[in-house]
């Protein structure tokens, strides 16, 4: 069994925490239960346009998208020992990409992710590299027309700590001032798809109808 990590208190008041807040962080001392917080919040859908919530309004609000639930659950972690890490999977121009937060346990790579569809979400902690971890991600993630798998890279992991600004986690605003978006796509971003040789690609298979109609299923409409 996993040792519980100890909540750092210090870093909490320097990091501008309220005692509400910490009252809520504190208790998800696991993965598992930022995971299960973040899967209790509703999808945050952007219906009145697109945002970018620090933690501290995930927290209040109650609700996120994939990039604002991944910086809510580095920030958790980061509190309770863990190194704050966030990783990128790019996808191709006509999907979406998606942004999830990776940590290690016993030597092991898992993943937390906030989705509104089942199979991109949490993954325990039993991957021996980051790579067998975003594989993970691959054959599941296709458009639900033609089932054509559209992930293209991941990036090397991003640590929250080498944010200088680090209003980002209780700032009131939209954090469109970081340009994280920038950050992340100045990463180095590694395929999926590996090349065969000479330039060619392997030849990866659609999602057949039944697959797609079995999984095309989301939380929130």
């Amino acid at each position: 069994m996993n040792k519980l990590r100890r909540f750092d208190n210090g870093l909490a008041i320097r990091l501008g925490l309220n005692q509400k807040e910490v009252t809520i962080l504190k208790k998800l001392n696991t993965p598992q239960k930022i995971q299960d917080y973040i899967v209790r919040l509703k999808a945050n859908l952007e219906k009145k346009g697109e945002t970018l919530m620090s933690p501290r309004l995930v927290m209040k609000n109650r609700t996120c998208h994939c990039l604002e639930s991944a910086l809510f659950s580095a920030l958790a972690l980061w509190l309770h020992g863990y190194e704050p890490l966030i990783v990128d999977m790019k996808a191709k121009k006509y999907d979406f990409d998606h942004v999830i937060c990776v940590f290690k346990q016993n030597g092991m790579w898992g993943a937390i992710s906030k989705s509104n569809h089942a199979i991109t979400r949490f993954r325990d902690p039993i991957y021996k590299n980051l790579r067998e971890l975003m594989m993970s991600y691959f054959h599941e993630f296709y458009m639900w027309n033609n089932g054509v798998k559209t992930l293209v890279s991941y990036s090397t992991p991003f640590n929250l700590k080498n944010i200088k600004d680090k209003s980002w986690i209780t700032s009131v605003k939209n954090l469109w001032y970081l340009n994280l978006d920038k950050k992340l796509n100045s990463l180095p971003h590694h395929p999926f798809v590996p090349s065969k040789g000479r330039g060619k690609k392997v030849k990866i298979r659609p999602a057949d109808k039944f697959e797609r109609k079995t999984l095309n299923k989301t939380e929130y409409k």
